[in-house]
C-alpha cells in the first residue's frame, strides 16, 4: 500500500520516499543524514545508561523513572517518524477508516539505501531491546520487581519498533508469497472438489417402440 492510496495524509510533511529528491544529488557522503543517525542511538542509548547509573545520579526512583521513560518516548518518537524513514527507507503506521476499522500499513521505498547508515539504524533497533532483555533477567531474579515494570516498559517501546520495521523489511514479499500459495492450494482443492462431485453421466439408453 502506498501513500498515495491511503487516506489521512493531508500534512506539510515530505512526501514519502521523496526526501532523496530535497538533497544535492552531487553529494556524496559517507553518513547522508549524521544528525538523524545521532538522534537514533542518543535517545535510547542515554535511557540505558541512565537506567544502569540512576542509583549514582539519583536516590529518588520517582526522578529515575520518570527520566527513563521520557527518553524512552523520545526514542520510540524518533524511531517510528524520522529515522526509519530517513535511514532505511521504511515506515509503519496505523490509522482508521470510517467504518472505524483499524488499518496497519508497512511501507518500504524502493531506492538507494545508504549502507552505513543503514547498519547502524538495525544495529541500535536489535541491540537494544537485548540489553533490556538482560535487565530483565536481572531485575526477575534479583526480586526488584519496581524496576522490573520500567525494564518492561522499555522492552514494550523497543520491540514494537522492532517488530514493525522488521515487517516492513520482510512483511510485503511475505505476503505476496502467501496470497500466490493460498491462490495455487484453492484452485487445486476447487479443481479436485469439481472432480469428486461432479455427477457421471449416465449412458443413454433406447427404448423399444414396437415398431418393426
Amino acid at each position: 500500500m502506498t501513500s498515495a492510496t491511503v487516506p489521512l495524509l493531508d500534512d506539510d510533511t515530505i512526501p514519502f520516499g521523496e526526501e532523496d529528491e530535497m538533497q544535492d544529488p552531487g553529494a556524496l557522503k559517507k553518513y547522508t543524514h549524521p544528525y538523524v543517525t545521532f538522534f537514533h542511538l542518543f535517545f535510547r542509548g542515554t535511557a540505558i545508561v541512565l537506567y544502569m547509573f540512576c542509583d549514582l545520579l539519583s536516590e529518588s526512583f520517582i526522578t529515575s523513572f520518570v527520566f527513563v521513560v521520557l527518553f524512552l518516548s523520545a526514542d520510540f518518537w524518533t524511531v517510528k517518524n524520522i529515522t526509519g524513514r530517513l535511514l532505511v527507507g521504511l515506515r509503519w503506521w496505523n490509522y482508521v477508516n470510517d467504518e472505524g476499522v483499524s488499518h496497519w500499513v508497512y511501507e518500504a521505498k524502493k531506492g538507494k539505501i545508504n549502507k552505513h547508515e543503514a547498519r547502524i539504524f538495525w544495529l541500535g533497533l536489535t541491540l537494544c531491546p537485548i540489553f533490556w532483555g538482560l535487565f530483565f533477567i536481572i531485575d526477575l531474579f534479583g526480586l526488584k520487581f519496581k524496576w522490573l515494570l520500567l525494564v518492561m516498559i522499555a522492552l514494550a517501546l523497543n520491540c514494537a519498533n522492532l517488530y514493525g520495521y522488521i515487517k516492513c523489511n520482510f512483511g510485503a514479499n511475505k505476503d505476496l508469497n502467501m496470497a500466490a500459495s493460498n491462490f495455487v492450494k484453492t484452485q487445486i482443492f476447487k479443481n479436485a472438489m469439481d472432480i469428486i462431485t461432479k455427477p457421471t453421466p449416465q449412458p443413454s439408453t433406447v427404448q423399444p417402440t414396437g415398431v418393426v
